[in-house]
């Protein structure tokens, strides 16, 4: 995530320095090597900036947020195991009304 936004500030720094797109790609290859942003998001980028956006940071996506595996829903079933170590994923989900694979995946950790 930090790369990212450095990368990000290095490709508006480019922008505010006329710098094309292409120019701007090699320039960050060079200095960021293998976790380089790819070249359709340094075009992406490069085009936002062009176009006066200032702000370097993601945009909020659309959609829910995933909170199904959220502090409490760990700790809920922790306090479940903690009475009976035996039972299974799918009576746990049953029990606490969250879903298998959250379930599941709290149990995995």
């Amino acid at each position: 995530m930090q790369r990212s936004l450095e990368q990000r500030m290095a490709i508006k720094f480019c922008v505010k320095l006329e710098k094309t797109a292409a120019e701007t790609i090699p320039m960050l290859r060079k200095a960021f090597g293998v976790d380089c942003l790819s070249d359709r998001q340094i075009f992406r980028w490069h085009k936002a900036f062009a176009e006066s956006r200032e702000d370097v940071n993601d945009e909020n996506r659309a959609g829910r947020p995933s909170t199904s595996s959220s502090d409490d829903n760990v700790k809920r079933v922790r306090d479940l195991l903690n009475t009976d170590r035996r039972l299974s994923v799918r009576l746990i989900s049953e029990i606490l009304d969250i879903t298998k694979t959250i379930v599941h995946e709290i149990v995995s950790c």
